[in-house]
């Protein structure tokens, strides 16, 4: 029997969109069990808490209809990225790849990750045509805004973020 392929997919995911699902559930056909690491990225200012960020991309992939057999489970992490894929025994990292712009520092952080650990090989999925657009940074500025975000994110991502930034101009 051979070794199963374990992959980490990490991110923000601040919040998950329908992007990350598309490429989660892509990931579950080629790795036997996907970890999804959830950065706590304190840099990027999240809007969401680690541990909510956490519990949104838990219920967003447990209700995902997986296109692979793939065993998923989310966990946070908030050390160097190939040292988190060392800890679940990780021999795969992907990366999803929207557009050229995303591919030069992609490119970059594949190049160090193999210095670290040649071992570990980065696979990049591209984003389908139906998602290279989405961004998390632009799914929250169109929310902040007022509009119109559910072609980006699911219908529960969706309410938390109305929720969230209602709460954000009541303390304005």
């Amino acid at each position: 029997m051979s070794t199963p392929r374990i992959g980490v997919y990490p991110g923000s995911f601040d919040p998950i969109t329908n992007g990350h699902l598309d490429i989660i559930s892509r990931a579950t056909k080629v790795v036997d069990r996907l970890v999804i690491g959830v950065a706590k990225n304190t840099g990027k200012d999240p809007l969401f808490s680690i541990d909510e960020r956490v519990e949104m991309v838990d219920t967003e992939v447990k209700l995902l209809e997986k296109a692979g057999d793939a065993v998923v489970e989310v966990r946070p992490f908030d050390i160097l990225l190939m040292d988190f894929a060392e800890s679940v025994d990780a021999s795969v990292i992907l990366r999803g790849l929207r557009a050229v712009s995303d591919f030069e520092y992609e490119f970059q952080m594949a190049g160090m990750n193999a210095r670290l650990n040649k071992q570990v090989e980065t696979v990049f999925l591209m984003a389908s045509d139906r998602h290279q657009f989405i961004a998390s940074r632009f799914v929250k500025e169109i929310g902040r805004l007022g509009g119109d975000i559910g072609h980006f994110v699911s219908p529960r991502v969706k309410q938390r973020l109305v929720s969230r930034f209602a709460e954000l101009s009541d303390e304005a």
